[in-house]
């Protein structure tokens, strides 16, 4: 009876790991923290940078409008919603952080703390604008975070440094909520 032949494992690293490390590693100079320019080698204004900055707030609090609208009409989904409204939350307060007082959004009503307080407009038109059923609720808030995720990956490009490093953060943040929401409503 034959031996079967001996594995043929390779003893180093494949050839995808060293491909994707080579790609990764061409990416990594533009994310570097210590550059000179602030911006990242972006040409741009401060103030574009900080109408990016206060759009991106004002996204961020619609998003925990939303959220509150949800959590009016299904309170039964607490648990899975208030953490991921926390993270949006946060999110927006991170965005008003470097905004010049000139461009901030207007006064922003969402609780910072992770604890869930719906608005009375949110409350007075969840029924009018959340579906019935929670899945499908569910379904829109993950289309919502996935439409907010990507117009922020799209906006990258055309900010400075530090403001792309967090839209990119928060475009992450915001596509793993669209995944926990779609599997959530599963």
């Amino acid at each position: 009876m034959p031996y079967p032949p001996p594995s043929r494992t390779p003893s180093g690293p494949r050839r995808r790991t060293l491909l994707a490390s080579a790609a990764g590693a061409a990416l990594l100079p533009g994310c570097s923290a210590g550059r000179e320019d602030s911006d990242g080698g972006r040409g741009g204004s401060p103030a574009a940078a900080d109408r990016a900055r206060a759009r991106a707030a004002r996204d961020s609090e619609r998003l925990a409008e939303r959220y509150d609208a949800v959590l009016a009409a299904h309170p039964g989904l607490t648990g899975t919603l208030a953490p991921l409204r926390a993270e949006v939350v946060r999110h927006r307060k991170a965005f008003e952080e470097g905004i010049a007082p000139s461009a901030s959004p207007s006064a922003p009503s969402s609780s910072p703390s992770p604890s869930v307080s719906v608005s009375a407009s949110a409350s007075a038109s969840a029924s009018a604008s959340v579906p019935g059923d929670e899945k499908a609720a569910l379904a829109e808030l993950a289309a919502a975070e996935r439409a907010l995720a990507d117009r922020r990956a799209k906006a990258l490009m055309d900010v400075p440094g530090e403001l792309a490093r967090l839209l990119a953060s928060v475009a992450a943040a915001g596509a793993a909520h669209a995944y926990l929401l779609t599997e959530a409503g599963r």
